[in-house]
């Protein structure tokens, strides 16, 4: 094997286009979803906890989602923040093909009938406790929960929402969905299932930013983030049921578990580059500790290096628009 000085590693490092040339993974606005959140009240307001994002009512939804659109970003997620007179222990309102989150998929199917839309199945904004399933004796019930979950995304799909992600992590809960989907001859309704969701502590800013407060833990239901080995198998199963894409969450303390997943299974990847990993850079660059121009790239760029086909981020706007500006360190 031929070594120093006949190879040296750093010729085609030394210069731009050479970099640029044998590149391994690119960026693109294709690779981004961005998480709207959406609110009952007009207006907007910025998340503490999230710098940068905003609360948006449905007076402003078009025009702060057609920023996206103007990026060339194939899809937004919806998050609703639930009034609270609204919550109650069983997450009624989640099931009302009138609530907020159905409204604003109608408003944006009208206004921009291309932009994918995806919709999070889960119970926890609409939940007095917090829980993403129904709270008995102190117990997150499973059977029960998926039965009220395949509603949820019933309704979703039929206010305009092409996708349906359910980030519950109940047992079962895709087939339940894939089948109920079929009875309505809903078959172009894509699930994005959350496969590998982690019982982490880096969701704290998105309850926030929800107005969420959690009763106990999530444990019962959500992985131990000691586990691969388990990923591997809740993937399998929700591909066996009917899911047509997975994601991991978080994203950035599980790359390896995304590696392994698309290895694995070689199926469109996701992961959530969720509100902790988010909150934390951003803490770091408004103290001038971390270089913006950076670290969001490089952060972005290990869920590609990982396998990821797209990932779930609120950069999405900011590398979007670096991209299209001819900012990207890797262009």
């Amino acid at each position: 094997m031929e070594s120093f000085p006949s190879i040296r590693m750093r010729r085609n490092r030394n210069n731009d286009w050479s970099r640029r040339l044998v590149a391994e993974n690119r960026l693109s606005a294709d690779d981004f979803i961005w998480p709207v959140f959406v609110r009952e009240q007009p207006g907007e307001e910025e998340i503490v906890s999230l710098p940068g994002q905003l609360r948006v009512g449905l007076d402003r939804l078009i025009e702060h989602v057609g920023q996206a659109v103007e990026l060339g970003i194939p899809a937004v997620a919806l998050f609703p923040v639930i009034d609270p007179e609204k919550k109650d222990a069983d997450g009624s309102e989640a099931t009302n093909p009138d609530n907020l989150i159905c409204r604003a998929a109608r408003e944006l199917k009208r206004a921009f009938p291309e932009l994918g839309l995806i919709g999070d199945v889960a119970l926890d904004p609409y939940t007095t406790h917090g829980q993403d399933g129904i709270l008995r004796n102190g117990y997150v019930v499973n059977d029960e929960s998926v039965s009220r979950l395949s509603e949820q995304a019933i309704i979703l799909a039929e206010a305009g929402f092409d996708v349906v992600a359910p980030s519950d992590m109940m047992d079962g809960r895709i087939g339940a969905i894939r089948s109920a989907l079929e009875e309505k001859e809903l078959v172009n309704t894509r699930i994005l299932s959350y496969a590998v969701k982690y019982a982490s502590g880096f969701y704290g800013p998105f309850r926030q930013a929800l107005g969420n407060v959690l009763s106990g833990d999530k444990k019962s239901y959500q992985m131990d983030s000691a586990n691969s080995d388990e990923a591997l198998r809740e993937v399998a199963l929700d591909l066996n049921e009917g899911a047509d894409m997975v994601m991991v969450k978080p994203g950035l303390p599980y790359l390896d578990v995304i590696h392994r997943v698309k290895s694995e299974f070689k199926v469109p990847t996701f992961a959530y580059q969720v509100s902790g990993e988010y909150s934390m850079l951003m803490a770091a660059i408004q103290n001038g500790w971390l270089d913006a121009n950076v670290v969001i790239e490089e952060s972005l760029m290990s869920f590609k290096r990982a396998g990821c086909d797209g990932i779930l981020t609120y950069f999405a706007l900011d590398m979007a628009r670096r991209l299209r500006d001819g900012e990207s360190q890797n262009i």
